[in-house]
């Protein structure tokens, strides 16, 4: 009998701390059994920060209480790629930078974090093409972007990994599997976000087949999802600071359990990828939203976490997908019992 496909949990920690300080995320995130979490928004003494705004006292000092607890990074939440494509006025708050300024300060500085704490992995995005354009227009562009984004990531011995999400080139998974098909690079991978989908008004088939589509380029995935008040209508710019129904993965629109049983089965392959790059599994991560989301981040209180937890558990237990939480002997181990 072979093995059962395994992969390893994680989440955005800041979701669980109600002050986002460095201490309440990793309580929490210790005491609910993960090991692996997700940097975004911190506070490590100096107010809450932007991952990439910290500074070297605050690394150290979050590696420092790291250790305490017994974390490691599963990856870099920056915001790279949440910048407009274009220069141009469309009515968005969204900011410009030059590309070549972009890769030269900000695309750098998330390959520094990532070694700074030792994670391989750098979440990222598709840019804002003008609202009211078609995305698929604007792929040239953002393939060329996106695939020097990736080869810089690729000399720091990185992979950078593209999130779908609604209002970027990238928004769905024909997008998505388009802009991997054509950048071509083994630095980039794919992320898929059900909840991302769902919020755009897709159906759970539409979901599904959106899955299949990124099921290739795929690297790891987001966990949260959505359940509309009313029937769905499929949307074009989504604002996603009035999205109010985040709900764990069990309880859905989106259909993580058709999802998941049709993933299991290529955990093994995207695994072996990985591993080559130095990558120590397939991370389901989570990003529940359940208390409220919006464009650059969402918050789901400690307990929030744990009810979101407890529902993706509930269906890679379903669907025979294995994970693990700390145990007596992990315990030991941090603490040299």
């Amino acid at each position: 009998m072979s093995e059962r496909p395994s992969v390893i949990l994680s989440g955005f920690a800041d979701e669980a701390a109600n002050q986002k300080t460095a201490e309440q995320q990793f309580v929490a995130f210790a005491a609910l059994g993960l090991q692996y979490y997700s940097l975004r928004f911190i506070d490590a003494g100096n107010g809450i920060k932007n991952v990439m705004q910290l500074n070297k006292q605050e690394i150290t000092k979050i590696r420092h209480l790291e250790d305490e607890y017994g974390l490691n990074v599963a990856s870099i939440g920056s915001p790279i790629g949440k910048v407009k494509l274009l220069d141009v006025d469309d009515g968005s708050k969204n900011r410009f930078v030059p590309f070549k300024k972009y890769l030269a300060d900000d695309v750098k500085r998330g390959c520094e974090l990532a070694h700074a704490f030792e994670t391989k992995l750098i979440r990222g995005f598709s840019f804002y093409h003008p609202r009211g354009t078609d995305a698929a227009a604007h792929l040239p562009q953002v393939i060329d972007q996106l695939g020097r984004i990736a080869e810089a990531c690729h000399r720091s011995d990185l992979t950078f990994g593209l999130e779908v999400e609604a209002n970027l080139v990238g928004q769905n998974g024909d997008l998505m599997a388009e802009i991997h098909r054509q950048v071509d690079h083994p630095a980039l991978v794919t992320i898929f976000d059900a909840a991302n989908i769902v919020t755009q008004g897709f159906s759970s088939d539409q979901v599904f087949q959106q899955y299949l589509t990124m099921k290739k380029s795929l690297g790891w995935m987001h966990i949260k999802d959505y359940r509309h008040s009313e029937p769905a209508q499929r949307l074009g710019h989504v604002n996603e600071d009035a999205l109010k129904h985040f709900v764990p993965a069990d309880i859905g629109d989106s259909g993580h359990e058709t999802i998941l049983r049709d993933f299991r089965d290529t955990i093994p392959v995207i695994e072996r990828k990985l591993k080559r790059r130095g990558i120590p599994g397939v991370f389901l991560d989570l990003e529940p939203h359940v208390k409220g989301g919006g464009q650059f981040g969402g918050f789901s209180g400690p307990d929030g976490m744990g009810i979101a937890l407890r529902g993706l558990c509930r269906v890679l237990d379903y669907v025979d997908i294995g994970y693990h939480l700390r145990d007596i002997e992990d315990l030991r181990a941090v603490r040299g019992f």
